[in-house]
């Protein structure tokens, strides 16, 4: 018997509301783009639907930009492993923007953080964002001034 191929496919990316991991829910699109504005607990990612699959083992990993943290050290890549639950199953990749070093502030969050899934040692889906500064002219012309 042929073993079946899994069918990948990236239903969203950019900017999500809040991520609870222990809630079954996924977080909720609120802007699809690659570019994000750095600001405290800005949640953003992707979410893939994997099908026919079931069983198998997923690897991911957030490729930061040089975050420091509490103590001045670069974060190492955060990377993990999870088992694909169904054949029809929905994963979110994400992060937050966070504000680990009072020294650097936001600005250690610059640059691109890239997004990985493998399977069977494949990458499957991966997106790139960029992390930018907040522009203060931007900000208040899009609010009308």
């Amino acid at each position: 018997m042929a073993k079946r191929t899994p069918v990948i496919e990236i239903t969203s990316y950019g900017i999500y509301s809040h991520w609870d991991a222990k809630a079954k829910e996924l977080p909720k699109i609120k802007e699809f783009t690659q570019v994000v504005t750095a600001e405290e607990d800005v949640e953003f990612g992707f979410i893939v639907n994997i099908k026919k699959a079931k069983g198998e083992l997923l690897q991911f990993c957030i490729h930061h930009p040089g975050i420091i943290n509490k103590k001045g050290q670069v974060l190492a890549p955060f990377d993990g492993e999870v088992y694909v639950r169904s054949n029809d199953w929905d994963f979110y990749l994400g992060d937050t923007i966070q504000l680990l070093c009072p020294v650097n502030g936001l600005e250690s969050n610059l640059g691109e953080w890239r997004m990985t899934l493998e399977m069977q040692g494949r990458t499957i889906a991966e997106k790139t964002f960029k992390v930018v500064g907040r522009d203060e002219g931007q900000f208040w012309k899009s609010r009308g001034f």
